[in-house]
């Protein structure tokens, strides 16, 4: 695909004035260094949408859509990044370039996305074919006894990987795919003896979607138990398909979700299935995991408030508890609905309805609430031990919420439970938030979703105070940013070092992931930073050191299991090892 030169659209973004932009689309007033208005991306009736004229981007506190200009015109517009770039230099009357190709690099990771999809495309009509073949009769039988209708079918677009072990490679390479892009896509594997191989055989495929609709990835169903392999195999990470930053079925849903202001959260293909095909709510599955940041950072921009619908089992409800846990830091509104033991959303429907199952999501409970309720099963509130235990656990989740109205309401609520005066809970509560804000030390580093405090701090200072942020992120290394939640946005910032300051956050807005943008946009629209970039670079730094003794110490504790006479010079140098590591983690303090 071609690329226009970063040269002209950094000179364009810095021509178009993101205010007067989106000035002719929204009416907004002046409120300090910011400007409101009503969102255009969703129905409200109070200003939560903002515009940051002097560092070029806007943020909406309702649906937490943000991004740079060229964004805003994307989303109002509905037209890709080189439509909205030509949009903007007709606007204010800049000559286009010629569209070069770009780098190598960049020419050939647009090639191979390309292509990838294309392989999809390819792969999910040759699967739809089978599941209307006479292979895949049996199949087809399965989706009737699990109430699947044709029409769902049509929509979802399921179908079946025969038997072969070469059906979908031998369509794949007729269609001029080389085998090398197929292995790459993960529709094939090579196994040990050097054959190469479908991965998905004899399997009910689900097709698993980006949100605006192509096809990125597979998920695969065993048709006997006794098949061998996984019940559900799904596609390898490739380089257009994260599963920690895709939702299945949200292309299908994203609308209804807007309009009706929520969205039911389950866990797997047949869940959404029937709640989507049932019209009973607006839904979205998580593919069986607990959610992740960036997964929830793109349902937020159509909605902040979610229903988690999980199986009533352990492994559901521990999955439903560590989402919760997410969202709620990430100041979503949640409530839980619990079914009926042994009763999923997929069986629940079956057997019930969706009406039944509408009246469930009518009296699901807000998970704070659910939440004092489990904490608190089997306590004697009678005792001090057991107001101590229920207050602990409380305080660390109270700590996480966001909103300090929200904060004290729950306070209220554990003080109700546990009998103790309001005012005791309220003050621990806000001396756990106060510090959960302002600590930077790596034993106290607070986490955001999945995001520490520290980096949080450090992204804001990219925003606001980019200097002083550049500098302390030129002080890590590599390795301090491996494992963190927003090591993409650091790596680009790292690459911009030298760019001008002033372009610096609008011109890293334009080149990082659309999730990744709006989490940016939403901590910088925050009115003040926790902890200044130093100390910030300092706490992710430490953090590192301390991964490294822990690893260190973990290995000197196998070798004295093993014996510390044979492996004594060894031992002796993890020591002195982890010896240095201290002594820097103190000259860090």
């Amino acid at each position: 695909m071609a690329l226009f030169p970063q040269q002209f659209i950094d000179d364009l973004r810095l021509q178009a004035n993101i205010l007067q932009v989106v000035q002719e689309y929204v009416p907004l007033k002046r409120a300090g260094t910011v400007h409101k208005g009503l969102c255009p991306f969703h129905s409200e009736k109070t200003p939560s949408f903002q515009v940051h004229p002097e560092k070029g981007f806007f943020h909406c506190f309702g649906c937490h859509v943000g991004g740079d200009v060229f964004k805003f015109l994307e989303l109002h517009e509905k037209v890709s990044f080189p439509e909205a770039v030509k949009m903007l230099a007709q606007k204010f009357g800049v000559a286009l370039p010629e569209l070069a190709e770009g780098d190598d690099d960049a020419r050939r990771d647009s090639a191979l996305r390309e292509s990838l999809l294309k392989v999809h495309e390819v792969a999910a009509e040759y699967f739809r074919e089978q599941l209307a073949a006479p292979a895949g009769a049996r199949a087809r039988q399965q989706l009737k006894e699990r109430d699947v209708k044709a029409e769902t079918i049509e929509q979802l677009g399921l179908g079946y990987a025969p038997q072969s072990r070469d059906g979908l490679k031998a369509r794949l390479i007729g269609a001029g795919f080389a085998q090398g892009l197929l292995l790459q896509s993960g529709l094939l594997v090579q196994r040990e003896s050097g054959e190469v191989v479908d991965r998905f055989r004899h399997r009910l495929i689900v097709p698993i979607c980006r949100e605006a609709g192509s096809v990125i990835a597979f998920g695969g169903r065993q048709m006997d138990p006794d098949q061998g392999g996984p019940k559900y195999l799904n596609s390898p990470e490739t380089p257009i398909y994260s599963k920690s930053r895709t939702l299945y079925g949200l292309s299908l849903t994203k609308t209804q979700i807007r309009k009706s202001g929520f969205a039911v959260l389950v866990e797997g293909y047949f869940d959404f299935a029937q709640v989507f095909q049932s019209q009973a709510a607006p839904v979205v599955a998580s593919c069986g995991t607990a959610l992740t940041t960036q997964q929830a950072q793109l349902l937020r921009r159509f909605t902040s408030n979610i229903v988690l619908s999980f199986d009533p089992d352990a492994a559901g409800q521990g999955a439903a508890t560590r989402s919760c846990e997410m969202l709620v830091a990430e100041g979503f509104d949640v409530n839980v609905v619990v079914l009926d033991k042994g009763e999923d959303p997929d069986t629940f429907i079956r057997r019930k309805g969706a009406d039944q199952y509408r009246v469930r999501l009518r009296s699901s409970r807000p998970y704070l609430e659910y939440l004092l309720d489990q904490a608190s099963s089997g306590l004697d509130f009678g005792h001090d031990d057991s107001r101590r235990q229920f207050l602990g656990k409380m305080l660390t989740v109270a700590a996480r919420i966001p909103d300090a109205a929200a904060r004290d309401q729950f306070a209220d609520r554990i003080a109700h439970k546990a009998r103790i005066t309001e005012e005791v809970v309220r003050s621990e509560i806000r001396k756990a938030a106060v510090n959960r804000r302002t600590a930077v030390t790596t034993r106290e580093l607070p986490t955001f979703g999945q995001m520490k405090q520290a980096e949080k701090a450090l992204i804001w200072g990219l925003v606001h105070n980019t200097g002083e942020a550049l500098v302390a992120l030129g002080e890590l290394d590599d390795e301090d940013l491996e494992g963190l939640a927003t090591r993409e946005i650091f790596e680009v910032a790292r690459s911009l070092h030298d760019e001008p300051v002033a372009l610096l956050p609008s011109g890293l807005l334009q080149r990082l992931s659309t999730v990744s943008a709006q989490l940016v946009t939403s901590i910088a629209a925050t009115d003040t930073s926790t902890a200044p970039p130093g100390a910030c670079a300092r706490a992710l730094k430490r953090l590192r050191w301390e991964r490294e003794r822990a690893a260190i110490q973990r290995e000197i504790d196998r070798l004295q299991e093993l014996g510390a006479t044979q492996h004594g010079h060894e031992i002796d140098d993890l020591w002195q090892r982890k010896k240095d590591l201290l002594h820097r983690i103190e000259e860090l303090t």
